[in-house]
């Protein structure tokens, strides 16, 4: 049996106990998601795929769909072994790539969804066990706080740069000289929009990060 299905008969029976005692949340969504991660998985996290079923349920890609997907892959990542639960996360942090571009739906609910998944995936994805893995998630995180729409603006942004600061521990330009330079584009990018602090140093920040990835 492929890791996929082992990995999608795991989910749905531990998703059925959970169902069990959390009866407010529709069995039509929890299905949903489990469709929609497991077209992802099946695809490869391939947009043509995926992107036709998010399309069609526009209506479910809402903030109890990150609620719901947070319980859901919490519990099964809390009972998943090693190579299921870093199967799953990765699926989840791809999920995350794709909804955060999705040019359909309610932006600041599937920007909502995408900061979920990134979240639960860093609980498998530590920096200690896969540092690669954490890196990138840490620098797709802060894509995704740099253009949230909910919360506050100012704290949004300081959460992108710390979520790129982070990154830049792993991905330095010696060992990942692409990765490095993408994201000091991006922090740079945080800089120029940053609300606190000196606006000026800011803008310093923004054109030193500039000149960093130009570098490579």
């Amino acid at each position: 049996m492929n890791i996929v299905k082992r990995l999608s008969n795991f989910v749905i029976t531990l998703v059925e106990r959970l169902m069990g005692v959390n009866r407010h949340t529709s069995d039509a969504k929890v299905n949903f998601l489990l469709q929609v991660l497991q077209a992802t998985a099946e695809s490869n996290s391939d947009a043509q795929v995926v992107y036709p079923l998010l399309k069609a349920n526009t209506d479910k890609l809402d903030d109890r769909l990150a609620e719901l997907l947070r319980v859901v892959a919490t519990t099964i990542l809390a009972e998943a072994e090693a190579d299921q639960a870093e199967y799953l996360a990765a699926v989840i942090g791809n999920f995350s790539n794709l909804i955060q571009q999705f040019p359909l739906g309610d932006k600041a609910s599937t920007m909502e969804i995408a900061i979920t998944g990134y979240e639960v995936a860093l609980t498998v994805f530590t920096r200690e066990a896969f540092p690669i893995n954490w890196a990138s998630t840490q620098n797709n995180l802060g894509l995704a706080y740099r253009n949230r729409i909910t919360g506050d603006k100012a704290q949004n942004l300081e959460d992108a740069i710390a979520c790129y600061q982070s990154a830049l521990s792993v991905f330095t330009r010696e060992a990942f000289p692409i990765d490095w330079a993408s994201t000091q584009n991006n922090l740079g990018l945080a800089y120029s929009n940053r609300i606190t602090g000196d606006k000026a140093q800011n803008l310093e920040n923004a054109i030193a990060c500039y000149q960093l990835a130009l570098e490579v």
